[in-house]
């Protein structure tokens, strides 16, 4: 158990207004809080949090605020908290939370995380079978879509620093996949991608920055529908590891944002057919996994 136990019980029916926020506490609520600090007593901004239930469930989430504060509002009951932070190791505590009343675990201390170990110097490639390319993006006037690539290849060379590594991914455009034959086909067509003129998507970079902890910023060109951009993405080593049979592999997760019409897809052609296409942003994000070339 942490903290303390402020405030007091409210009366069956109404809401409190907590002393410490002023925040109308509804009836079998309390509050729960914390503020999040660095090794030297710094708040740490934007540390991601969540409150779970005594099943594991999601109740809240969030960022502290500029003063590394956590402040939520739950049901009365037993919960766990959970902090993350780049750079830092992750918290998890525990606090009871009755009606009325506040459960403040006073200052969190996070300490600083061992960076993960890089991979080797040398040559490797993408590991088809551990790697997905997906995307997200909203119908216009729709819900939200996702898709994927299921046909790719790509190489990674290590260099002695990390910042001069190089990389090389192309993707079979024609391997699109959004779980609808017909959307498909016209994403295939030459109203978008137009895969019998632009067989591939490619996608090089030879900018590795680190952004500190285990993120990196992957700079390069990304060749789609013969136009090529330059596009970073927003990377997190996922550290070392092995496989079923014992290789060595490296994993990271990236993320970046493209927007349509940098790349010449108007899409006006299938609008005018009354076909719902996606938006003019499309989120991509990829799972990647790679081993030593044999």
């Amino acid at each position: 158990m942490f903290g303390r136990w402020l405030g007091s019980r409210a009366k069956s029916g109404t809401a409190q207004s907590n002393a410490l926020t002023g925040i109308p506490v509804p009836q079998n609520a309390g509050m729960l809080s914390c503020r999040v600090l660095d090794p030297v007593s710094e708040p740490v901004q934007q540390a991601e949090f969540v409150v779970t239930d005594s099943a594991g469930r999601k109740v809240v989430g969030g960022e502290t605020d500029p003063f590394g504060n956590v402040v939520a509002t739950v049901p009365a009951g037993d919960y766990r908290l959970g902090v993350t932070a780049e750079g830092f190791t992750p918290f998890h505590g525990s606090a009871t939370v009755t009606q009325g009343a506040h459960a403040g675990l006073g200052d969190v201390a996070l300490q600083v995380a061992q960076p993960p170990q890089l991979p080797d110097p040398g040559d490797w490639e993408i590991e088809p079978s551990h790697t997905q390319i997906g995307f997200t993006a909203r119908h216009i006037g729709m819900a939200r879509i996702h898709g994927r690539f299921n046909t790719f290849a790509g190489a990674v060379r290590i260099a002695d620093r990390m910042e001069d590594s190089a990389m090389h991914v192309i993707i079979d455009a024609s391997s699109i996949d959004t779980n609808v034959q017909m959307r498909d086909d016209h994403l295939r067509s030459g109203d978008f991608l137009d895969v019998e003129r632009y067989p591939t998507l490619e996608f090089y970079s030879e900018r590795f920055v680190h952004r500190g902890g285990t993120r990196w910023g992957v700079t390069g060109a990304l060749t789609l529908h013969g136009v090529s951009r330059t596009v970073t993405l927003d990377t997190q080593y996922l550290g070392l590891g092995n496989g079923l049979e014992g290789e060595t592999r490296a994993a990271c997760r990236a993320t970046t944002e493209l927007h349509r019409e940098d790349f010449t897809l108007t899409w006006q052609t299938m609008l005018a057919r009354g076909i719902a296409v996606v938006g003019p942003s499309i989120k991509i994000e990829m799972d990647i996994q790679i081993v030593p070339k044999g």
